[in-house]
Parts: C-alpha cells; sequence; structure tokens
C-alpha cells in the first residue's frame, strides 16, 4: 500500500512539473488584435494601449458584427447572423483561438505586436 501511495505522488509531482514547464516555456500572447474581412486585413488594434474600452461596428454585405474592444481583450458583443458563435465565444486576449463568424466572413485574430 506504501509503494502506491508514493507511486502516485511521484506521478503527480511529474505531471505538476511537465505543466508547469510547459506553461512557462510556452510563447506569451499578443497584444496586437487583427481583424480580417473576406480575407483581407481590416484593422490593427494595440490592445495594450486602450485606456478606455470602446465599439464600433463591422457593417459588410453579408450583416453587421459590433465588436467590443478593451485593455488586453477583444470581443464579438452582437451580430445579426443565425448561430451567434462569434458572440457566444466570448472575449480573446492571446492568440489562442480566433473569434470567426463564417457568414460575415469575419475572423479577429490575437498576434505578437513586435
Amino acid at each position: 500500500m506504501k509503494h502506491k501511495t508514493v507511486f502516485f505522488a511521484l506521478l503527480f509531482a511529474a505531471l505538476a512539473a511537465i505543466s508547469a514547464g510547459v506553461y512557462l516555456l510556452r510563447s506569451p500572447g499578443g497584444t496586437e488584435a487583427v481583424i480580417y474581412v473576406n480575407g483581407e486585413e481590416y484593422q490593427r488594434i494595440d490592445l495594450a494601449a486602450v485606456a478606455i474600452p470602446y465599439e464600433f461596428t463591422i457593417e459588410t454585405e453579408y450583416g453587421y458584427n459590433i465588436i467590443r474592444v478593451s485593455h488586453g481583450a477583444i470581443q464579438v458583443t452582437e451580430a445579426d447572423c443565425s448561430e451567434q458563435v462569434c458572440v457566444d465565444q466570448g472575449q480573446i486576449s492571446d492568440g489562442a483561438v480566433p473569434i470567426v463568424c463564417l457568414p460575415h466572413r469575419i475572423v479577429i485574430q490575437i498576434e505578437d505586436g513586435s
């Protein structure tokens, strides 16, 4: 029984060390939001420089999206598409997963500002 406890304690410690290493070695999140409409760059926003949150609207021939920008994050707060996937995703603050509105052909990606 004691060997089992030691084994699981060592296993847990090894997993914790690996997780910490991956977290520390992972590249840092970007600070610049890049908005693409129809595959072309529409706007770049330095999220680190945003002092006061604001909203703006992107209107295309397919519909509209209301974008909210705050310090270090960006999100789609409203869209007139049927699925609302872009709205439901919430805000993003790193480059792990972009916001995509397929019906309106809009992609918002966080990139490294350097």
